[in-house]
């Protein structure tokens, strides 16, 4: 019987330094995309715009939708990188 050399890297969220790092950027823009989806939300049964937390802008629910879109993108770029980005060179 022969076996073979060739080991395929199972790929992981929590495995390298880098891995760790999305996840974290991940999370993050996660819990910021949904804070701003919800204050828009809030934003749209008030009759006023609301305003962000520590930023100031005011949202109403078309840019608070667009804002939050974009940022939950980021957080599966995020995501997607930290689960399948290979190794560096250092390995």
């Amino acid at each position: 019987m022969t076996e073979a050399t060739n080991t395929s890297r199972e790929p992981g969220i929590q495995k390298t330094p880098f891995s760790i790092g999305a996840t974290v950027v991940a999370a993050i823009s996660t819990l910021i995309g949904l804070v701003m989806l919800w204050t828009g939300y809030q934003a749209a049964s008030a009759e006023e715009p609301a305003e962000l937390m520590l930023i100031g802008t005011e949202l109403d629910l078309v840019t608070a939708t667009a804002g939050g879109m974009f940022v939950l993108f980021i957080a599966l770029v995020a995501f997607v990188a930290a689960f399948y980005m290979e190794p560096g060179f250092d390995q």
